[in-house]
């Protein structure tokens, strides 16, 4: 069971925004370059039967090709030290929140969400590149540190997620659409349909730094004190807009394993 909290963002206002970015009943997923739209997927390559995605012969960036299928690299983006303002600061925030100072040493995070093909290779299939999701937060913690990593601290991932210049969207200050993000998937109102995550790097909300898929997909899990678990981003089963800003966080039980809930890793840097 997840519980929303908005930093600053009215529900009305929301509720607005998602009225201004997407249609009703929207026709399914809106692709980055190379990405081919099946349903509410978007697939590097498509099935025989045009239904599902399928083995490819080539690529879009950013993926690359290994053994006839498209996967994602094994990346990762250096984060410099970070000092910034998060958090509403205009009149969204008005009598709701107030901003707050960040500030995090270097470290680098996985430029995407771990996938299928690397928590559960026997059963990727054709689809390696689709982001992991319903994994417990001790599951990422144990991948993590399998692979020399450990889960981001709150704040690093939103330093990671909203730049040197603190903006609301991983992308930049504009609003959420289709294209960007794979999030209103389930019942819109970017799709309809969809039952779990879509393939990473295939929308073109990166962050100016080049990591992919922070707002949507899978939420991710992040390092918290006490009994509660954390996770932000928003997911592809995320319905308004302001679930997408880099300041909002929902609250799941550590052990779930949650449909829209996933990971990625950071590792330490020198200091």
């Amino acid at each position: 069971m997840k519980t929303y909290v908005w930093w600053g963002a009215a529900a009305v206002f929301a509720a607005a925004s998602v009225a201004l970015v997407a249609t009703a009943k929207a026709p399914g997923a809106q692709c980055g370059d190379g990405f081919f739209p099946v349903g509410h997927r978007c697939c590097a390559a498509v099935s025989g039967d045009g239904k599902a995605c399928g083995p490819a012969r080539s690529c879009p960036a950013p993926l690359v090709f290994e053994s006839g299928l498209c996967v994602a690299p094994d990346a990762v983006v250096e984060i410099p030290e970070t000092k910034i303002t998060v958090g509403p600061s205009d009149w969204e925030a008005d009598g709701v929140v107030r901003a707050r100072e960040l500030h995090v040493m270097p470290f680098a995070i996985d430029a995407f969400e771990i996938t299928e093909g690397r928590i559960h290779p026997d059963r990727a299939g054709e689809d390696p590149a689709r982001a992991a999701s319903a994994i417990s937060r001790d599951e990422v913690v144990v991948f993590c540190k399998e692979h020399g990593g450990r889960l981001p601290t709150e704040d690093e991932w939103i330093a990671a997620a909203s730049g040197a210049t603190a903006t609301r969207y991983p992308w930049g200050d504009t609003g959420a659409v289709c294209r960007r993000a794979a999030w209103g998937l389930q019942s819109g109102p970017c799709a309809h349909g969809a039952k779990g995550p879509d393939t990473v790097g295939a929308h073109s909300g990166d962050t100016a730094r080049g990591v992919h898929d922070l707002a949507g997909n899978v939420a991710e899990w992040v390092q918290t004190p006490g009994p509660k678990g954390v996770v932000l981003g928003g997911s592809w089963a995320t319905k308004l807009a302001a679930e997408l800003r880099v300041w909002s966080r929902a609250y799941v039980d550590p052990a779930a394993h949650d449909p829209t809930v996933g990971g990625r890793c950071v590792y330490d840097r020198p200091r």
